[in-house]
């Protein structure tokens, strides 16, 4: 018995012994590089570049959004060091304040979204690095983008920020109401008082349906404003020095209160008050026949129509001409106290967006203008153009606009409280209320709004 148990425990030994002997061998074949090429393709892989991150936060939704994903995504395919990481941060006003929160940290992003009105409080935030140091740093010419989109963001003769999605207010109207009242359809009110007479001939001709609607927004006040050629502040728009009051005079700032008064007395003036989507989604109801927003909701309004849409330029007071409008949207900020690959990564991607294949993408995607207009002679823009020639007036009426302090827009930290003093007083009137009053009443809170607005910076 004992013989045949110490022949397994041999066999058991030799395999042992074989094995160490194996494991013996594998020095000789360390030292030639055989076996330790896998470690050495490790090492390589760690060794080998890694993608520099940029956080860039934004404020697009719904489709928008989804265009911008698409954009980054692209940027992202086209190169193989940086990986930039949209992260959506909520509304404009939202995000800002998000921003505001973090400045300083290491929680700060790359650089962010910021809506127009938002410029001087990142200026003043001292947060931010420039682009004006990126662009002399290499030479680069801005003067390939849209002159009126430009013309907002540069101040004191520099851009702080890139221009990136644009818009200007329009006029949206229904085209098979007008066939129906009798108005020519090609032929869209330019003025106030032929909105109001167009208004009075479309109620006429269906009771159910107003004339026209204009959501009480601040914004929107801002444009009546400058295409009349009128100030929002003094100091040409807080452009040459802080402003000190408000630019406009009665007879201006009046003319917009007793349009739309004149049009709720007459019972054709439909009121939404500050709500958009309401407003929108009576227009599309056929409950009003004309109303004014953005041109970035222009593809989402035709779309969704079960009518023809007409878009026609901002109307003025028939007693001046047309100034134009001036440039809504955002713009993209380089945030300081990155480091410099970091800071030229994102530069990377700001040039990149502003290239026609990705502007064109950009414009028929979502509405908003292109910022390069060379964008516009791209095959993808022409095709959209052909079946929605509604989009070129929006255009037009941009490119159409006199460039001037009026219609470069005014800068100060203080506009989005200056917008909801506004809409308070337009929804007053609205309501029934007496223009002179709401009129002074919101005089007297923006010029004090501008004077606590610089006491607060020690102006």
């Amino acid at each position: 018995m004992k013989k045949i148990l110490g022949l397994p425990l041999l066999m058991l030994m030799v395999v042992f012994f074989m094995a160490a002997c194996s494991s013996g061998e594998a020095s000789p074949q360390a030292a030639t590089g055989q076996k330790t090429s896998s470690n050495d393709d490790l090492k390589k892989k760690d060794e080998s570049p890694k993608k520099q991150i940029v956080t860039f936060w934004h404020s697009m939704s719904g489709k928008g959004q989804e265009a911008l994903n698409a954009v980054v995504e692209s940027y992202n395919n086209s190169q193989d060091s940086v990986q930039v990481n949209a992260e959506y941060q909520g509304k404009y006003d939202e995000s800002l304040a998000k921003f505001h929160s973090v400045a300083g940290t290491d929680n700060a992003p790359t650089m962010i979204q910021v809506f127009e009105i938002g410029t001087m409080s990142m200026i003043n935030s001292g947060f931010i690095k420039p682009i004006q140091e990126f662009i002399d740093a290499e030479g680069y010419d801005m003067d390939h983008l849209e002159e009126n989109i430009v013309n907002y963001y540069k101040i004191d003769d520099q851009f702080y920020s890139m221009p990136f999605n644009s818009s200007t207010p329009v006029m949206y109207y229904n085209k098979d109401a007008f066939k129906a009242a009798g108005l020519d359809p090609e032929s869209p009110p330019q003025t106030f008082e032929e909105v109001e007479e167009a208004s009075k001939v479309i109620l006429k001709s269906d009771q159910k349906m107003k004339g026209f609607a204009l959501q009480a927004y601040g914004w929107l006040f801002e444009q009546l404003l400058a295409n009349q050629g009128a100030l929002l502040m003094n100091n040409d728009n807080g452009r040459t020095d802080s402003p000190t009051e408000i630019g406009f005079t009665d007879e201006q700032g009046k003319s917009i209160f007793n349009w739309v008064k004149r049009m709720v007395d007459d019972g054709t003036f439909a009121n939404y008050g500050t709500n958009e989507d309401n407003m929108v989604a009576g227009f599309l109801a056929g409950d009003v026949s004309m109303f004014i927003q953005s041109s970035a909701s222009s593809r989402d309004v035709i779309d969704n129509a079960p009518f023809e849409v007409g878009i026609a330029y901002l109307p003025h007071p028939g007693s001046v001409e047309r100034q134009g409008v001036v440039i809504g949207g955002a713009s993209l900020w380089m945030v300081d106290g990155k480091s410099d690959e970091e800071q030229k990564a994102a530069w990377d991607f700001m040039k990149y967006v502003q290239s026609p294949e990705i502007q064109a993408q950009w414009h028929v995607g979502t509405g908003y203008f292109a910022i390069n207009p060379a964008a516009y002679d791209e095959p993808i823009v022409k095709d959209a153009h052909d079946k929605m020639p509604q989009l070129k007036i929006t255009i037009n009426q941009l490119q159409d606009t006199k460039s001037s302090f009026a219609t470069q827009g005014a800068v100060m930290d203080m506009i989005p409280e200056e917008r909801k003093i506004i809409e308070t007083a337009l929804e007053t009137v609205y309501n029934g209320g007496d223009v002179d009053e709401a009129y002074k009443t919101a005089v007297n809170q923006l010029n004090s709004a501008i004077e606590q607005a610089n006491a607060a910076r020690g102006k």
